[in-house]
């Protein structure tokens, strides 16, 4: 009787383990925050169209800010005790030619100005769920100093915060920066990590949240979202395909024309059938080729940034 209660035990605890090892847990990326850059004159000016747009540096602001640098690496090592993955920024910095992804994206085939913010350029180079952007301040009492901090963890496809945590540690005499980062922020870690994993589970079992736009190119063809395909206009077709191909159909039509269709909160897959990883621009695609093979209607997919497509009906 005590063996087989000591298998069943046994049993139990490898079951559990197990279940615990399967968890996935969202890839993470830490950046200092807006402000931060503000602050300490890491912001680069773009003229987009005529408009002047301000942009964090953070190559800049990793090479020249020890502190900078330090903060990060310590928020990093902190979420990594905690088991999950990350995206360093630096390591992304380097491994890709900012200065001319950026050129790349100022003008777009149509002339319409920047398609992808700098900040969008690195999110799809790093390929991360969530990026927490880190603020933090210095408070000097005498001889002893404290830190302020902010953490703020956004969904990387949608901008939206689903985390965070503020705070201010207790003054010390340590001078080591992200010594005080540690002291200020690890009480709070816990609740923050709890929130960051709520987040990816509903994404697994709900989807991702993206968006699309339905555009009618005016090129003469005669065709717009109110012709008719089989008995049905194609607006309804393209309503239908979305239907089909989200989440639990969860999605909201919220504006609609002869030429224009926004569709906004749409939950996607975060891998298709095949296991492959899912993105916006693989999903979008499978309704052109839907459109183009079905329909012979000519269309395209254009990115804008992580977490939404534009559909260019009556143009390849």
């Amino acid at each position: 009787m005590k063996k087989k209660f000591i298998i069943t035990l046994l049993i139990t605890f490898v079951c559990v383990f197990s279940t615990q090892a399967q968890v996935k847990k969202p890839t993470l990326m830490v950046i200092p925050a807006d402000n931060w850059c503000v602050k300490n004159g890491y912001m680069d000016t773009f003229n987009d169209q005529g408009t002047i747009v301000k942009v964090p540096n953070y190559k800049r602001a990793l090479q020249n800010s020890s502190e900078c640098y330090n903060v990060i690496t310590k928020i990093n090592t902190l979420m990594s005790d905690h088991s999950f993955p990350l995206k360093d920024l630096s390591a992304v910095t380097k491994s890709m030619e900012t200065n001319q992804a950026m050129d790349a994206v100022t003008i777009t085939k149509s002339g319409s100005g920047l398609s992808e913010s700098p900040l969008d350029i690195i999110k799809r180079n790093a390929n991360a769920d969530i990026v927490i952007e880190l603020n933090w301040s210095v408070n000097t009492t005498g001889p002893k100093r404290s830190i302020t901090f902010s953490l703020a963890a956004k969904d990387a496809y949608t901008d939206k915060q689903v985390a965070g945590c503020q705070g201010t540690g207790t003054p010390s005499f340590s001078s080591e920066l992200p010594v005080l980062l540690e002291e200020a922020v690890i009480g709070s870690m816990d609740n923050f990590t709890n929130q960051l994993q709520a987040h990816f589970d509903d994404m697994m079992e709900n989807g991702r949240e993206v968006s699309m736009e339905v555009k009618v190119v005016d090129n003469g063809s005669g065709v717009d979202l109110t012709s008719e395909f089989d008995g049905e206009e194609l607006t309804d077709i393209i309503d239908d395909w979305v239907s089909d191909n989200s989440v639990k159909h969860r999605y909201n039509l919220s504006q609609g024309s002869e030429n224009f269709l926004k569709f906004e909160q749409i939950r996607i897959a975060l891998y298709q059938a095949n296991g492959r990883p899912n993105d916006t621009r693989r999903w979008a695609r499978e309704l052109v080729k839907t459109l183009s093979s079905k329909y012979k209607i000519p269309c395209r997919v254009d990115i804008r940034g992580l977490g939404k497509a534009v559909v260019m009906i009556g143009e390849k």
